[in-house]
This record gives C-alpha cells, structure tokens and sequence, in this order.
C-alpha cells in the first residue's frame, strides 16, 4: 500500500466501523477464548496503552514499527509487540500514555505524530492488563532510538500485513502455557502471536476497506 493512498483514506479510516472482537479472535490463542468478559471485569486489570506507529519507506510504500523487547524475568520477555506499556498518574489520559512511551521506547517525538483513532481494548491474561491501541501516522521515517527495553526495532511492510500468506500458527511453551499451538503473523521469521497479533488484525480488518 503506498502512503499517499493511506493519507488520502484517512477520514475514511477514522468513522468506518472496528471489527472489535471478531476481528481479533481471528488472531486469539486458546487461553484467551476461554477467559469470558465477566471474568475479566472481576479480574480488575490493569491500564496500559500501545501505538501501532505508521509511516513510509523511502520508496513511498507503507511501513509499521514493532519491537522486540529485551530479554528480562517477566512475561512477556523477548515478546514481539507494539511500543507501549502501562498507564501512570502522570498520564492524563490513556491516549498520552501510548504517546509517552513511544517516545521512551524509540525515541519518536511524540508531539509529531497524528492520532487517527483508538482501536479496540485488547486483554491480556498472563499479566492481567487491559491495553488500549492507539493507530497514529508520520509523514516520514522517523529517526529511531531505542532505549534499553527494546531489543530490536522491526519495521513491516503494510502489505505484507495484507497478505494472507503470512498468517500461520505455531506451537509455544512460555512461563504460563505448555505446548499450545497459537495462530501468529509470521513476517519474515518474525513471529508475531498473542495480544500483538489481535490487534493487528483489527488493523488489517480496517485497512483492508481502504486498499
């Protein structure tokens, strides 16, 4: 998808419906499906905030950022996911939670980037957090630089989210499931499940109505 086409879509993008749920339990893994909403309410989870961050390469096309988090002693260590994390009192509001850690993270000034809408709340069981996504846009690359948290920056073609090829499941064994085969995005060797995946495909739903 070309960038332009994006831009020129993005009204459209901002009132056309979310596929909310339907659209991520494309992506959901089996732990998840049996966690009903009542469950999750009495859970009581915690805030945080997530922005899948676009822009264009330069050729034009549409791109993504992602990241790899660092190796440390927690659940989702080593874990493919947004630049995000949880909601503080400093934040007035959850929207300024995702711009705020984006800049921590990877060093994007966040005054520079345009909200195109909240996405729909995405649960994560093993930490219990409820995390809001956020869909935002640059008119160029950005200089990227990530601090300690991220382990690697991975930048996605848009098109390569379109394309269905690149949906497939693996098997997982992490500190909290055993063998469980889960569907991911595979992008280029990059395996993307979980919670990070749901919301990526809400986002492929949407975009999905502008190609």
């Amino acid at each position: 998808m070309q960038f332009s086409h994006f831009k020129n879509q993005i009204n459209q993008l901002k009132n056309n419906s979310l596929g909310g749920l339907e659209s991520q339990f494309k992506l959901v893994p089996e732990l998840r499906i049996k966690i009903s909403e009542e469950k999750i309410k009495k859970n009581n989870p915690r805030k945080a905030a997530v922005l899948a961050l676009f822009y264009p390469d330069k050729t034009g096309k549409m791109q993504f950022l992602l990241t790899k988090r660092a190796s440390y002693n927690g659940t989702h260590s080593a874990q493919i996911s947004f630049p995000g994390g949880k909601y503080d009192k400093i934040d007035n509001s959850i929207q300024k939670t995702a711009l705020r850690e984006l800049e921590e993270e990877v060093g994007v000034n966040q005054t520079s980037v345009e909200i195109i809408r909240r996405l729909s709340d995405t649960y994560i069981p093993p930490s219990n957090f409820m995390v809001t996504p956020f869909i935002g846009f640059l008119n160029e690359r950005p200089k990227l630089i990530p601090n300690e948290e991220v382990a690697e920056l991975i930048e996605i073609e848009t098109n390569e989210l379109l394309d269905d090829k690149n949906l497939s499941s693996i098997v997982l064994e992490t500190s909290y499931m055993k063998e469980i085969e889960v569907p991911c995005f595979n992008f280029s060797n990059h395996i993307v499940w979980g919670a990070t995946a749901m919301i990526l495909s809400e986002i492929k739903d949407l975009l999905k109505e502008i190609e």
